[in-house]
Parts: C-alpha cells; sequence; structure tokens
C-alpha cells in the first residue's frame, strides 16, 4: 500500500509538472508569436542576436555650444540607462524645429550607421555603430541651411534643408562617411514651405516631403546615378501636413495638424506610385486631439501612433496593410509628459519611446499585440531643445 501511494504521488507530481511546462511553453509561443505580428518577422529575426547585440535608443541635444548624440542602453523590459553622449562636431539650435526625422539608424548587411543633423551650423554627421559604441566618421556640409530631417536607402542619403529658400539635397554613404552627390541639390515648392520632413519611399526610388506652410506634399524620383528627376506635388487632405511614416506598397501615413487648432489634427495616407505621382488613399481621421504632429507605424504595417503635442498624449490608428485605409484605434491610447515631439519603435515594435520637449523626458510604452500601449518608464535630464528619436 505505501509503494502504491508513493507511485500515486509520483505520477500526480509528474502530471503536474507535464501541465506546467505545456502552459509555460503556450506562454512563450504566445509571446513569441505577439513578437512576430508586430514586426512582421520571424521570431528567429527578433531575438538579441540578429540586433547585433546592439541595444540602445538615441536622442540629439541640439546644444547651441556644441550638439551631441544622447545614448541609453535598451535594456530586455524596454527601460532606458543613460549611458554616454557623443559630439557631432556641429551645433545645434537650442530650440524646436518643426521637424521628423533628425536622426535615423540605417543598416546595410551587418553595418549600421547612425546620421545626425547639426541644425545650427548647417551641416549632417554620420557615426558608425559598433559593439563599443558610435564612432564619428563624418561631420559635412549640407547643401543649404538648417538641416530638419534625413533620409537613407542603401548607399544613398537625402536631407531636408528648411532654412533660406529650403532644398534637398544628396549623398552617399560609404564607408559609413558621407559625400555629397554632384547635381543633387532641388528646390522645394516655395522658398517660405516650412519643411517638416523627407523619407524614401518605393524601395528608393523617389523621396517624399512634407511642407506645413504650403499645405503641400512633393516627391522627387530619385535615378539610378542618386540625382533627383521630376518633381510632383498634392496639396495635403487637411492642413499643416508634418511628420509621417513611410507603409508597404507605396503608402505613406501623415500627421495633420491642421495648425494646431483644438481637438481638429487628423492622419491621412496617401499612395506614391512608382513614378513619383501622389494621390489621397482615404478620407483623413481624426481622434479629436490637438497638434498631432509626429507618426511612427509598426514594422508589420498594422498599427500607426501620432504624438499629439498639445494634448500631452498618443492617439493609435489601425491599417489596413494593402488598400493603406486607416480607422481609429484608441483616441488617448497612453498619457505623455509636456509636450511629446518625436518617436521612434525598437527593431521588433515592442516598444515606442516618445520625446516630451516640454519636460525633457523620454517616455517609454511597451506595445501589446492587438496595438494598445502600457507605460513603462520617464526618463528625465534631457537639454532643453532635444530633437530626434532613433531606437535599435
Amino acid at each position: 500500500m505505501k509503494h502504491l501511494k508513493n507511485f500515486t504521488l509520483i505520477a500526480v507530481s509528474t502530471l503536474f509538472l507535464t501541465a506546467c511546462k505545456k502552459e509555460s511553453k503556450l506562454f512563450e509561443d504566445k509571446a513569441n508569436l505577439a513578437t512576430e505580428e508586430l514586426s512582421g518577422k520571424s521570431n528567429s529575426e527578433n531575438d538579441d542576436e540578429f540586433e547585433g547585440g546592439n541595444k540602445h535608443v538615441y536622442t540629439l541635444g541640439n546644444q547651441t555650444a556644441g550638439n551631441k548624440v544622447l545614448e541609453y542602453t535598451r535594456n530586455n523590459n524596454g527601460t532606458l540607462t543613460y549611458n554616454t553622449a557623443y559630439t557631432t562636431g556641429g551645433t545645434g539650435t537650442g530650440g524646436g524645429l518643426g521637424n521628423q526625422g533628425a536622426l535615423i539608424i540605417t543598416q546595410n548587411d551587418d553595418e549600421a550607421t547612425l546620421l545626425a543633423i547639426n541644425a545650427g551650423s548647417n551641416s549632417i554627421s554620420s557615426f558608425k555603430i559598433t559593439g563599443n559604441g558610435l564612432q564619428l566618421k563624418s561631420t559635412v556640409s549640407c547643401g543649404g541651411m538648417r538641416p530638419v530631417s534625413v533620409t537613407q536607402h542603401d548607399d544613398v542619403v537625402y536631407v531636408l534643408n528648411a532654412g533660406g529658400s529650403g532644398n534637398i539635397s544628396g549623398f552617399t554613404l560609404d564607408d559609413h562617411k558621407l559625400i555629397a552627390i554632384a547635381n543633387s541639390s532641388r528646390p522645394l515648392s516655395s522658398v517660405t514651405a516650412g519643411a517638416a520632413q523627407i523619407s524614401f519611399v518605393n524601395d528608393g526610388k523617389a523621396v517624399a516631403v512634407t511642407e506645413k506652410a504650403t499645405n503641400k506634399i512633393i516627391t522627387y524620383t530619385i535615378n539610378a546615378s542618386g540625382t533627383p528627376g521630376i518633381m510632383h506635388s498634392i496639396t495635403s487632405s487637411s492642413p499643416t501636413p508634418f511628420g509621417f511614416a513611410v507603409g508597404n506598397n507605396g503608402n505613406i501615413f501623415v500627421s495633420e495638424a491642421v495648425g494646431g487648432a483644438a481637438g481638429a489634427s487628423k492622419l491621412s495616407s496617401y499612395h506614391i506610385a512608382g513614378n513619383g505621382v501622389i494621390t489621397a488613399a482615404n478620407v483623413p481621421v481624426g481622434a479629436n486631439q490637438s497638434a498631432a504632429c509626429w507618426v511612427v507605424i509598426t514594422n508589420n504595417g498594422k498599427y500607426a501612433y501620432t504624438t499629439n503635442t498639445a494634448s500631452n498624449n498618443i492617439s493609435a490608428f489601425n491599417i489596413n496593410t494593402q488598400s493603406g485605409n486607416i480607422n481609429l484605434h484608441t483616441a488617448i491610447a497612453a498619457v505623455t509628459g509636456m509636450g511629446p515631439i518625436d518617436a521612434a519603435l525598437n527593431n521588433n515594435s515592442k516598444y515606442l519611446y516618445i520625446l516630451n520637449s516640454g519636460s525633457k523626458s523620454i517616455g517609454v510604452y511597451a506595445v501589446s499585440n492587438n496595438g494598445s500601449l502600457n507605460a513603462v518608464q520617464n526618463v528625465l535630464g534631457l537639454p532643453a531643445g532635444s530633437t530626434g528619436m532613433a531606437a535599435q
């Protein structure tokens, strides 16, 4: 009888442990699936090994005494720990730039480069991203005045200059160094465009630019030599087109601030054809929030987030990845610090980082598989006028 009792206890314990292992495996599978769905990549591409061991978040101090890239280590739970600052070799303005894309990470094969604007000294800088930190490789003239945004595809880089008459100008990226492309500068649609952002679209076949003051979105085709071709433009669906994110199938998603009017901001989608022609894809969608100026989308293209600078919050939107149509997911997906501006998602879109200009902080949010947000951390101590966010 004693042996029978022991056998029974062992059997029950074995069943219990097996059930726990199955439940644990199920939880792990669900977590992996959530990551895969957000990133649009297989789980093997979402681990730290795929990220090359580099897990950092960067912002620009934009200081007049000397511009610096501020580096934060991104911990496994998404939280940030300040690491160090790297001088860019240029200067900032110490104030807001009305821009998106001041700082970007480029990835070619196993090589990663960080590009940064120096709006106070009319230059842009490039850093090699290594396992031991950033290495400044070049600081060159931006080809205009007051650079505000930069973009890259393969080895071609374009910068948007908002000062003076305003223009775009091209560079090649060779061994992490920037080299100006001859005859690559082109004007904007107006000398008073109020340029906000530039980004490559359609696998590098064109660049798109938002102009706040003219209420226009323009495109330039980019030919095989890296120089611009024909300009196309469209009047934005709502006034004050500002930041935008590039989605699938030639679609872009533009935050339209409507001059900062209370509760009037919109998110609109546009389609850019292979020849650069741009058309509105759907009716603008509002969240009854104010001054939606920055926008990011998850890597799988299903969710968009706008930072609403005057409402101090984030709105979430659903995206149809084929048509580009959008609808409101959550009007207030998360509350932020004061004056949220730039935003960035890490590689697998599990964490969203928000630069709060008013409270000089970075807000950290976990992104759920259904697109909802949960606050994780608020990091204080940024310089006044900080701009740009980039995350690995």
